[in-house]
């Protein structure tokens, strides 16, 4: 009889997860609103349920029969598999790690507390805020506690325009976060964890638009940086998981390295990284199979691995957006087609007076290659003008 895998979430972003598990010869019982879901047709079950609602996944789990439970490249999933990993005794992270890992308030004071670098910061739940009794100086980051994907993150760089940026902010989380903006280079770190051991995997470049929403735009692997930096991040990383209580599964960190190489860290989740970083980038880079080892977590049956990994290339992600920001970025970009991956539309083309959140970009295109990084231009890629 096979085993059961339960799967929260069904966007393209899932799908590697489900795919995988199904090679690997595992039931496929997926869990997620059908609307958007790109993975009913190909999964064994398929339930029409949010995912933030426990007690009812917990109910039909324990029906089933589910052996383990997991997901990917989703903070809201991830207190919904700790809730029925705990109950049904799966494997999973501590039920309190939730909170820790998906609320960024929460997380930057466990974090500070371990002496860990953090940018100051402060909470707030109205528009009604002052900067400097907070002891904060501008320029500042404004974002909610709970959200993802750029939504309602803004660069201030003006007193007066600092409640219009918490109102912004207060449209996706009741509670946001206000906090120094340090200046430096965007960085992701990949990890998996198992019994309380974190194992490195990559070090991710990346590249947003910048001020005044960060919107990501390109990921690439490996990072450009030294060995001696990158021994000294996934040393923070380590202790920043253990901090946090991570114990099991994926993690997905993200850091900001100032010029004299002080390492900030801006938020970890603890699951893959999203955009096709945790599901693509890191095999075609290291070789290592890292939805496989997410899944063989899941199931107890992890097989430890080395680090630096046995496979060193480059690869990559671009997305595409519209003309306003296209032109800025890619207008010196060469297309070289013998390195594509993947590619695919994610929405309709349109044209956007601002890149504001990384819902409104458009398209991605996959990249890999032996010997160095390829600069593309996603719209050859995709066929389309933008």
């Amino acid at each position: 009889m096979k085993q059961k895998l339960a799967i929260l979430g069904a966007s393209y972003l899932q799908k590697p997860l489900v795919d995988k598990a199904k090679e690997l010869g595992y039931e496929t019982h997926v869990f997620a609103w059908k609307e958007g879901n790109v993975v009913e047709d190909i999964a064994d079950f398929y339930y029409s349920i949010s995912i933030l609602d426990k007690n009812e996944i917990l109910k039909i789990c324990t029906k089933v029969g589910i052996n383990a439970i997991t997901s990917i490249a989703s903070d809201m999933a991830m207190p919904t598999v700790n809730y029925v990993a705990d109950k049904l005794g799966l494997v999973g992270n501590p039920v309190e790690l939730s909170l820790l890992t998906t609320n960024k308030y929460q997380m930057r004071k466990a974090l500070s507390k371990s002496g860990l670098l953090c940018p100051l910061f402060t909470a707030c739940n109205t528009p009604d805020f002052n900067i400097y009794n907070n002891k904060l100086k501008l320029p500042i980051v404004v974002k909610p506690t709970d959200s993802s994907g750029s939504r309602g993150v803004t660069y201030v760089n003006k007193n007066s325009d600092i409640n219009k940026a918490i109102e912004k902010s207060l449209q996706f989380s009741e509670t946001v976060i206000v906090e120094e903006f340090i200046k430096g280079r965007e960085f992701s770190v990949e990890t998996i964890s198992f019994k309380g051991k974190h194992y490195m995997l990559a070090v991710t470049d990346k590249v947003t638009t910048g001020t005044p929403y960060f919107v990501e735009i390109e990921h690439h692997q490996p990072a450009n940086i030294t060995d001696v930096l990158k021994e000294n991040i996934f040393s923070t990383i380590k202790k920043a998981l253990s901090a946090l209580g991570v114990v099991n599964g994926a993690g997905h960190s993200e850091i900001l390295i100032t010029a004299d190489n002080k390492i900030y860290i801006v938020e970890i989740g603890a699951r893959m990284g999203g955009d096709f970083i945790g599901s693509d980038l890191v095999q075609l880079s290291t070789g290592y199979d890292f939805v496989k080892g997410v899944i063989d977590v899941a199931f107890n049956k992890f097989t430890p691995i080395n680090y630096p990994p046995s496979k060193n290339e480059y690869s990559g992600v671009y997305f595409v957006y519209s003309k306003p920001e296209k032109d800025k970025i890619y207008k010196d970009s060469l297309y070289s087609n013998n390195c594509i991956v993947k590619s695919m539309m994610l929405l309709s083309v349109g044209d956007y007076e601002s890149l504001d959140e990384s819902g409104k970009r458009v398209g991605v295109v996959v990249y890999s290659h032996p010997l160095k990084k390829q600069i593309i231009n996603p719209s050859n890629v995709l066929g389309v003008d933008i």
